[in-house]
């Protein structure tokens, strides 16, 4: 399981960033997506699509950062960024 503090950003890409709950990934099925003990592999890519909702992360600098995005109904495209804590 690895954690982030992250920010969300709303409203445009000139705009503040404010803090956000922590992110806690952990992602498995047969074999380990994002290992429970370690951080996953710069690069990856992870995109959840659902009716209701849609999101995008990618990992980089060695997987201490993120950078994210997500749409729900109705609303604008947030921005997402975070941290390894």
């Amino acid at each position: 399981m690895t954690t982030y503090s992250s920010q969300i950003q709303f409203g445009g890409l000139d705009v503040l960033w404010y803090k956000d709950a922590d992110v806690v990934l952990e992602i498995k099925n047969r074999q380990d997506v994002i290992p429970y003990d370690s951080v996953p592999a710069t690069g990856t890519v992870v995109i959840r699509s659902r009716p209701n909702r849609n999101g995008r992360i990618t990992f980089f600098d060695n997987a201490n950062a993120f950078l994210a995005s997500a749409q729900f109904p109705g609303k604008g495209l947030v921005g997402y960024r975070g941290q390894l804590q």
